[in-house]
């Protein structure tokens, strides 16, 4: 291959690649309102507020909380009416510095899950999909603990896009400590075009230490999940790209006659 030709497909070869990314990156968000700013307001989901895409089960220990700065949020200033009285998480905000900042990482409002007292998944009905394509589920999950309360807690989520379960990794939570959101990626593959994608807490221990896991920044796009591998698309890409060479080389090779 002479240096033109080097040079013509290392150039289709981007673009084709930059154009792929970008048509990923515009891909559209199935979730209807995942960072739950929807619904304006704190409380207990259910019970003292609602959210206007999401369901829970009645009496689950679930709470909306949402920020009030970069580092102080209803969680920690105020809490949250809830059925069995006010529910705040430790943080700044009632003195504790343990690192709980005001929002998670998308800026939006995000839930707490008690992990082992009255848990309830929280769940949406997710349309569109196709059945046998594959799905990236991209979330912000942080472990906390109810303010007043002291002793270490530990946290998991179970994720589950219509009969697909999978489970984030178990985070520890020191007493009146806070687990950093960290973003997490699962890929599912769509058996029906309506699937339940729903988010249930479990942890502990169980007793007067209630643990509870934040949930927030919630997408579902087409495709896989960034640096898991995408064959598929890999391949299409490429197979455009050489036609694209092909082309510019026949192109040159008639200029030259």
């Amino acid at each position: 291959m002479t240096p033109l030709r080097n040079r013509l497909f290392a150039t289709a070869f981007c673009a084709v690649v930059a154009f792929g990314l970008a048509q990923e990156a515009r891909a559209a968000n199935l979730v209807q309102d995942g960072t739950f700013l929807a619904t304006p307001g704190t409380g207990q989901i259910g019970f003292s507020t609602s959210l206007t895409y999401w369901q829970t089960p009645p009496n689950t220990y679930n709470f909306l909380f949402q920020p009030l700065s970069p580092t102080l949020s209803t969680a920690d200033v105020g809490g949250a009416l809830g059925q069995f009285g006010n529910v705040q998480l430790w943080g700044p905000g009632n003195g504790v510095a343990n690192g709980l900042p005001g929002t998670d990482p998308a800026g939006g409002n995000f839930v707490a899950l008690d992990s082992a007292f009255e848990i309830g998944a929280i769940s949406q009905m997710i349309t569109g999909l196709t059945s046998g394509n594959t799905y990236a589920l991209s979330f912000y999950f942080a472990g906390s603990q109810q303010a007043g309360l002291t002793g270490p807690t530990f946290d998991q989520l179970a994720v589950s896009l219509g009969g697909t379960t999978q489970n984030t990794p178990t985070i520890n939570v020191l007493s009146q400590g806070y687990s950093p959101w960290t973003l997490e990626t699962f890929s599912y593959t769509a058996t029906s075009s309506s699937e339940l994608l729903s988010f249930l807490a479990s942890g502990g221990p169980s007793g007067t230490v209630p643990p509870f896991a934040l949930l927030g920044g919630i997408s579902l796009t087409p495709g896989t999940p960034p640096g898991v591998p995408d064959t598929a698309s890999t391949a299409a890409l490429l197979g455009f790209a050489v036609v694209v060479v092909g082309f510019a080389g026949r192109r040159g090779q008639q200029h030259r006659h």
